[in-house]
């Protein structure tokens, strides 16, 4: 793999410690990826913004950056949404010592590095084309829209492999940024009329929830979907890719609206009909008090907006007014500004509603005192809401549904719900070997000459989410259902197939290092942008591309060794755990 000059510049350090950096970690993911080249990017979109999503390893490394004078961005570069509409955080009530500071202190640090302030998890929402090119966005539902809709062409990105792509301006040239990687790899029927956004949301998440941990798709689920209208509205095709990117989707086809390729590789098919709408809506729905209602995960576009001034409208006609602020509209900034020259923020103002810029409902701390059961239009906000990032018990409904909740506090009435430990339905555990004879053989990062580690195992075959899912002060794993549910990886060499989830991962695990409750070692079996980039800047000791399965091979509680030499991983079961 040929580094070119510019870059191989920065890794001599010529461009500053914060661009060194930077390189060092795009050169490693490039090869642990295999590409063959590296690309100029056309354009970069920086996750990790709010205080209790980057949480204190993204503080930090923020921190670190700023002490560089020359770290600044070489290509246009926006950022994600923040924790907060700084201008109404009093209406938003939000109770978390000095948040307004720091979530200041972070968009500050981003914008010193010439990094636009945009706030939105939308850059596809625009007035301008998405560009066309290869790209690297740190944002799930964006990568996944950007991917299916339009001509740019970007991996599934860590915030922080983005914000190195943004500070050098090159890319490892891998994955979806190839046309031979861009296979379809399931096929889901659709037998029954999906009629607005939310339905389509449902749809995105229950793909997501099919997926099967012994199906191979290293990329991530790509499916073809048949069945669907050929005409989709901006918010259906929105919805659907912000739930499916839940469960690490990068993109998917519509037959009748984008092309699908010849070559296919199905690992399974899936039929989604009236009685799974039926049954996801019935889970779902409100049960029990709504103490608030959210709409605009991701940041609601104009569409969606004007649906809800349609509901509003009719109230409004009729005396009524929403009490307490208890409908609260994320958008982005750009689309806040259109709302307030037309005419329609006034509108949702007068009716009660609270219009809120720069955020999003998945990265607000909620005021517990005020908000225990959130009703939203959104699996997407419903996913995370309910994670460990927020622990809310949340309901879904279409946005008419939502709105008629917000005007009425007694619509649904009775003790608030309370989250339950239910999980998704996983396939049982593969068979393990119990044989300790195994050495296997992989790869290191360039960036590591050598290690030497031995600690106890904590293996599973299923992905790892570490936004919400893994504990940030104590690194526990609190998915419901997961394999590793109550496992701490502090001390532990981690082993499983990749990150999913947030692509926030790679702060979570920074964070987890600082506070000393971090892994001592990171073995994966597929290419994983969420937690090399972690690996690569913590020096944590990281090993892929095995010769065996090591998530079919180790155990939980094997003590197992890891060492690398002249860039080759060996990893030996030293003694298997007792029965």
């Amino acid at each position: 793999m040929e580094v070119p000059f510019e870059l191989d510049s920065m890794l001599e350090g010529e461009h500053g410690p914060a661009k060194q950096k930077a390189a060092r970690l795009v050169t490693d993911l490039g090869f642990i990826a295999g590409a063959k080249n590296f690309t100029r990017a056309v354009n970069a979109h920086v996750s990790g913004v709010s205080v209790i999503t980057g949480g204190i390893g993204l503080r930090r490394f923020l921190a670190d950056l700023a002490s560089d004078p020359e770290a600044r961005v070489a290509i246009p570069t926006s950022l994600n949404s923040a924790g907060c509409d700084s201008s109404q955080i009093e209406k938003m009530g939000i109770d978390f010592p000095d948040f307004l500071k720091l979530q200041a202190e972070i968009v500050t640090s981003y914008w010193n590095m010439g990094i636009d302030a945009t706030l939105s998890c939308t850059p596809y929402d625009s007035p301008l084309e998405t560009p066309e090119g290869i790209g690297c966005w740190a944002e799930s539902n964006a990568v996944c829209y950007a991917n299916t809709y339009t001509k740019l062409a970007t991996n599934r990105e860590s915030g922080l492999s983005a914000l190195a792509t943004a500070l050098t301006g090159w890319a490892p040239l891998w994955g979806l940024h190839l046309s031979a990687n861009r296979i379809p790899n399931m096929h889901v029927r659709i037998e029954c009329d999906l009629n607005n956004s939310t339905d389509f949301s449902i749809l995105g998440d229950w793909i997501g929830g099919q997926l099967k941990s012994q199906w191979d798709m290293p990329y991530g689920p790509m499916p073809v979907i048949s069945g669907l209208p050929s005409e989709l509205s901006f918010e259906m095709r929105k919805a659907l890719t912000a739930a499916a990117a839940n469960f690490g989707c990068p993109m998917l086809w519509v037959e009748g609206t984008t092309r699908i390729p010849n070559e296919v590789n199905y690992q399974g098919e899936l039929s989604f009909t009236s009685l799974d709408l039926e049954e996801s809506y019935q889970r779902l729905g409100p049960k029990g008090t709504v103490d608030l209602v959210v709409i605009g995960c991701p940041q609601a576009s104009i569409g969606e907006i004007r649906s809800v001034v349609a509901e509003v409208r009719g109230r409004m006609e009729l005396g009524l007014r929403i009490p307490e602020n208890r409908l609260w509209i994320f958008t982005s900034r750009t689309i806040h500004d259109t709302l307030s020259t037309d005419g329609t923020l006034d509108i949702l103002e007068e009716a009660g509603a609270l219009v809120l810029k720069d955020t999003c409902p998945e990265v607000t701390p909620y005021n517990r005192k005020l908000y225990n059961h959130i009703l939203t239009n959104s699996m997407k906000a419903e996913h995370y809401l309910t994670s460990g990032l927020n622990s809310m018990p949340t309901s879904v409904a279409n946005i008419s549904v939502c709105v008629a909740h917000a005007f009425d506090p007694k619509l649904s009435e009775g003790p608030r719900p309370v989250l339950t430990k239910s999980g998704h339905v996983l396939p049982p555990p593969t068979e393990r070997p119990k044989n300790s004879a195994i050495v296997m053989s992989g790869t290191g990062l360039p960036s590591q000459n050598s290690y030497d580690v031995t600690a106890r195992a904590i293996s599973t075959d299923v992905p790892i989410t570490y936004l919400g899912y893994v504990d940030p002060s104590t690194g526990e794993v609190t998915e419901p259902g997961h394999p590793l549910e109550g496992q701490t990886i502090g001390g532990k060499i981690v082993v499983y197939p990749k990150g999913s989830g947030s692509t926030v991962a790679p702060y979570v695990l920074m964070g987890l290092c600082y506070q000393g409750v971090g892994p001592v070692g990171i073995l994966n079996r597929d290419v994983c942008p969420l937690s090399l980039p972690a690996a690569s800047i913590q020096a944590i000791p990281y090993g892929h591309g095995f010769d065996i399965d090591p998530t079919l091979q180790i155990n939980t509680g094997d003590l197992v060794r890891m060492r690398l030499n002249d860039g080759v991983v060996r990893v030996e079961i030293i003694e298997r755990k007792s029965e």
